[in-house]
């Protein structure tokens, strides 16, 4: 694994995902990359900035609506899409998602974690809020020290590193697709193939939690609304 792919899935939500392109475009890594906003059928508007945006600052822009007619979310064609990429060129894949914010370290430190841990399978970078402090989805890991973490939960993909050694023993055409996210299942088959699941305290991610997806900040405004919209509408279907 001497590459990496970085991908960051998209709708809409403009403004963040530029902030989060720059950052990534703007890291100090010695490992080679390729980094890829997917955009999940975004509006025309939306759609004609990234086109601009990807001319401008050099990131590669993937518009789903030219490979389905599927309506969004449409992350399990973005995970198998993806998944392709990286092993065509013997690579890592990084998944940025687009309310994150990395430092010029991050995508440095996950690759050299997992080139010395070599039963990984996923590394993931904590996520913080403005004032640092651990935040959702890794609120079990709130009272930790800073540290490299042998995770037997689930890792989100907020900002994750999916080894080579691992996307070649796992195809995500097998994916459940009545599902939306996958986060949950493919960090439990990485352990079920016997690789190790890493979260590093020691490595924090500015987190806008559901950035990109306003409404499922009902979860914590109004949870009643949001699992009557998560029921009834089936939506976030994990």
């Amino acid at each position: 694994m001497d590459k990496l792919h970085v991908i960051t899935p998209v709708k809409d939500s403009i403004d963040l995902t530029l902030q989060t392109a720059k950052a990534i475009l703007d890291s100090k890594a010695g490992v080679p990359f390729i980094y890829t906003i997917y955009n999940d059928f975004s509006t025309e508007e939306n759609t004609r900035k990234l086109e601009k945006a990807s001319a401008e600052m050099g990131f590669e822009l993937i518009n789903l609506a030219d490979l389905t007619s599927h309506p969004s979310p449409n992350y399990l064609l973005v995970l198998q899409t993806a998944q392709e990429r990286a092993l065509t060129e013997d690579a890592g894949l990084l998944i940025v998602e687009s309310d994150v914010v990395v430092k010029e370290d991050t995508i440095q430190t996950l690759y050299g974690t997992a080139i010395r841990q070599l039963s990984a399978g996923m590394i993931a970078a904590v996520t913080v809020d403005e004032n640092g402090e651990i935040n959702f989805p890794y609120l079990y890991a709130k009272k930790r020290e800073p540290g490299i973490y042998d995770e037997k939960k689930r890792l989100s993909f907020c900002c994750t590193l999916l080894t080579l050694n691992y996307l070649r023993t796992f195809d995500f055409h097998l994916l459940n697709p009545e599902k939306n996210w996958f986060d949950v299942t493919i960090s439990h088959e990485s352990l079920n193939k016997g690789f190790r699941n890493y979260l590093l305290t020691n490595l924090p991610v500015w987190h806008r939690p559901h950035g990109s997806r306003p409404w499922k900040q009902l979860k914590y405004k109004n949870p009643l609304k949001y699992y009557w919209l998560k029921y009834t509408k089936g939506l976030d279907k994990i």
